[in-house]
Formats: C-alpha cells, sequence, structure tokens
C-alpha cells in the first residue's frame, strides 16, 4: 500500500478517570450514573471526549474532573494510568481512552454534570465483590488502576496521598490496609515505616483520640522513593476490601 492510499482510520480520543480517596477507613472511587446512551443508567468511571482538536489529553482530564464530579485537579495525584484501545471497547465506534489514577484525601461530595446523572463515591469492595457492574471496559481500568495504587505503595510515598497535610502514624497504616485489602500489625508497621528515611516526618504536635494518649502526627517527607520497600502481606487472615 502507497501513501497515496492510506487512510487515517476514523478514531476517537477519550479521557477516563479512576479517581480514589479514603472515606470512614474504606478504599472509594468515584462513579457517575450514565445519563445518556449507550449504558444509559449505569455505572461507569468519569471521562470523556477531547473537547476539540486542539485540546491537550492531559487538559481534557482535568476538564472532565469539573465537569463531570466538580473536582479541582490541583487538589489531587494525578499520573497517567495507561491507554486502551481495543475494537469493541465502546459500541459508538472506534474509542482509544487514555486513563489517569487520581488520589486525594477527604474529597467531597461529587456534583454530577454534562452526562452523567448522578455521581457518587462507591466502596471499591462493592465492585470487586461483583454487587456494582460498570459500563464499557471500566472494569479492567479500574483493576489496572487498583493494582497500580498497591505496587505503588510498596515503592513509593504515594501513601501520603490519601492523607491530609498533617497525619497520625495509624492514619497512614489505615489507607495501606484500605488499598491492600488486609490488616497489618500497628508496631510491625510503625518499624517499617520508621525505616525508610525522610518518608515521614514528625511535626512535633499531637492529637487526642479519644481516651487514649495522644498521638504523634507527620507530614510528607521529601522521600519519593521507599527504600527499603513496604512488602505487601502474601497473604492475609481478614481481608478488608477484597470480599
Amino acid at each position: 500500500m502507497t501513501d497515496e492510499d492510506w487512510t487515517p482510520p476514523p478514531v476517537l480520543l477519550a479521557v477516563d478517570l479512576v479517581i480514589f480517596t479514603l472515606r470512614e477507613s474504606a478504599l472509594h472511587v468515584l462513579l457517575i450514573e450514565r445519563g445518556v446512551s449507550p449504558f444509559r443508567g449505569s455505572l461507569a468511571l468519569p471521562g470523556g471526549f477531547l473537547e476539540h482538536d486542539r485540546e491537550d489529553v492531559l487538559a481534557a482530564a482535568h476538564r472532565e474532573l469539573r465537569e463531570e464530579a466538580d473536582l479541582d485537579a490541583s487538589r489531587l495525584h494525578l499520573e497517567q494510568l495507561g491507554a486502551y484501545g481495543a475494537p469493541d471497547r465502546d459500541p459508538r465506534g472506534r474509542v482509544v481512552s487514555v486513563a489517569y489514577l487520581a488520589i486525594a484525601p477527604g474529597l467531597p461530595e461529587p456534583l454530577a454534570g454534562t452526562d452523567a446523572a448522578r455521581a457518587s463515591w462507591t466502596p471499591v469492595a462493592e465492585i470487586l465483590a461483583g454487587r456494582s457492574e460498570l459500563a464499557f471496559d471500566h472494569r479492567d481500568i479500574l483493576d489496572d488502576g487498583l493494582e497500580r495504587a498497591r505496587s505503588k505503595l510498596e515503592s513509593s510515598a504515594l501513601a501520603t496521598a490519601f492523607c491530609a497535610s498533617t497525619f497520625t502514624i495509624n492514619e497512614l497504616q489505615q489507607v495501606y490496609e484500605a488499598v491492600w485489602g488486609v490488616d497489618l500489625d500497628l508496631r510491625n508497621f510503625y518499624r517499617k515505616v520508621q525505616a525508610v528515611n525522610d518518608f515521614i516526618v514528625p511535626v512535633g504536635a499531637e492529637r487526642r483520640i479519644g481516651r487514649g494518649r495522644p498521638a504523634r502526627l507527620f507530614k510528607a517527607g521529601d522521600r519519593t522513593t521507599l527504600h527499603p520497600p513496604l512488602v505487601r502481606p502474601v497473604a492475609a487472615t481478614t481481608t478488608k476490601g477484597n470480599t
């Protein structure tokens, strides 16, 4: 085939967003109820098509965050997750989606917009257990986002992105438990965290929780990679998010 014979295939470009936060110590993902066809009434990840041929893909992700969930990208940890382009992933035609993983603490109740009938935080455990099904190939994208978050908690300081500006060791442990789906021993966890220089830094303040003695407060340090890494348990007797 010569260049003169070649015609560019009709392909649409979209972005999809896997947005994680902790609510009541459980990992939640933002889902929207689709208000338009296809899959009208079904749950899906927020996202959409590029607005025009001059819009940057990352800018489209920021726009979709605003339009579909009223979220400000500057408050989120945002990274590109991957590209999804199976020929039959969208019944409207050939659509390639660039997916992003977003993480932030204490995100507000979302406000649905554009083609979303509603938006809500959904426990990830509910989806993993099969109690909520997602439109398109969004379950695959969600699974990839979850695995990305789980693996990065081992080797990077990503866990602090789930926390407020200051946090306790117990709150940091809750992040690992919620994302990994396991229960961790507090003393062992504290020892491993403290073994990583400049992962977290004490701020010289305390927070009283209940009637117990005040808990020390920490902030994220300058370290972005963890050495030694915090390795996921191979097996756990109790799971928190996988059933």
